[in-house]
This record gives structure tokens, sequence and C-alpha cells, in this order.
């Protein structure tokens, strides 16, 4: 362990062949990085093995598409992509900017994924927005759920850790969630956010960038004022 690095939480059990090799468990966006883009890159030029409605739109090159996936109408994807088997894709979803999605994900109605990596299982069913980011397996991201990964002043993404801040290296980051983390409605990730696998946040929770550990809730406090209308 870099004394300089600050402990990273518990995130993924498993991770798919392709990417086992270039994971660094003290710097996991780094799968975001190279070493996405290596893998999609070796992808084929087109290999759909599923049918899709005439509504569904491909713009680019490079998209695989699994068997049993089911694609709805109005979906729009650009390559490189790679959908594995047995996903649903949801009306009105956008997939942009090279994505890797694992078997048996959800994506959800009026969603926008770019340049993301979903692990199986992982669900963002319901108007998110996850940029730059990674879901472990069997993450689910409540409805509106917003993974963040731009700052308004355009600067590196640094994440605090104690008495340091851990520079990323990257102007765009989002969150990496470990297995499991569910997110109620309407939480916001800010970029460079880790959640160790397994942790619930409570609806509404605005996350500030940090690393927050394994098996934990994160609960948000607010105090309500009811008076009498006149």
């Amino acid at each position: 362990m870099n004394p300089l690095r600050p402990e990273m939480p518990l995130l993924f059990a498993e991770l798919p062949d392709v990417f086992a090799s270039r994971f660094d468990p003290e710097a996991p966006w780094t799968l975001l990085g190279d070493a996405l883009d290596e893998v999609l890159a070796g992808l084929p030029s087109s290999d759909i093995q599923t049918g899709l409605s005439p509504d569904v739109h491909l713009a680019g090159d490079r998209i695989v598409i699994g068997r049993g996936t089911r694609i709805h109408p109005s979906v729009v994807i650009e390559g490189p992509v790679f959908i594995g088997q047995d996903v649903e894709i949801r009306p009105g979803a956008f997939i942009r900017g090279g994505c890797w999605i694992g078997d048996r994900c959800i994506v959800g109605a009026n969603t926008e994924l770019k340049r993301a990596l979903l692990l199986p299982h992982a669900k963002a069913p319901h108007l998110n927005y996850v940029g730059d980011s990674i879901l472990g397996a069997d993450v689910n991201l409540g409805a509106g759920t917003i993974l963040s990964n731009f700052r308004h002043d355009g600067g590196r993404i640094h994440i605090p850790a104690d008495d340091s801040r851990l520079d990323t290296g990257r102007r765009k980051l989002g969150a990496i969630l470990g297995d499991g983390v569910l997110t109620g409605c309407n939480c916001v990730l800010h970029p460079g956010t880790v959640v160790g696998q397994g942790t619930q946040i409570y609806p509404g929770v605005h996350l500030r960038p940090g690393i927050y550990p394994a098996k934990s809730i994160v609960k948000l406090r607010q105090e309500l004022e009811i008076v009498e209308r006149e």
C-alpha cells in the first residue's frame, strides 16, 4: 500500500476477464481510461445477436449486442459499445461515448450513459445519468439518481481522504460504486465519489467527493417545519 494513497474500500468481488488484469485496486477509476479504450477497440465492427426495432438508432462503429437483449424503440446507441446478454434497455435511453454493459443489466427509460462500465446485474432503471462511472454487480440506482462527472471550473478531480487529496488525473470522473450499492431516489453523487460494496444511500442525499466505507448506511437528516395555513 502506498502511504500517500488512502485505502480503498472493498469494491468488486469479481471483474470480467477483459478488465481483471487491468484493475488497480488503489485507483479503480483507471479502468475508465486506457483499459476501457483497449477493450472497446478490440470489438468487431458489428456483432448484433438480437432483433432490433427499426426505431432503435445505431451510430458509429464497433457495436456488439448479445443474445436475449431487449432494446425498446427510441433508444439511441453510439459505438463503440459492448452490450452483453439478456440486457434490457428501455425507451428513450441514450448510450454514448464508449460504454461496456454486462449481462442482465437494466438501462432505464430516458437514462443517459456516457463512458460507463456496468458490471453484471447493475441497474440504472429510472431517469438516471451515469457519466464516467463504474457500477458494480447488483448496483441499483434509485429513480433520478445522478452521477455527476464534471466540475464547474473544469479542473481535475481530486478525492478528499483524511488529511490528503488524491489527484485522479482525470477532468471527468463520476462515481465508483462497489457491488450491491443502493441509492435512494434523487440522490446526487458529486465527481470523485467512491462507495464500498453493500452500502445503502438514503433518498435525496448529495454525496460529496470522497471515499465511503463498505456495508454502511448513508442517512439524510432533515428538519421539517409545518405551519397552519391562514
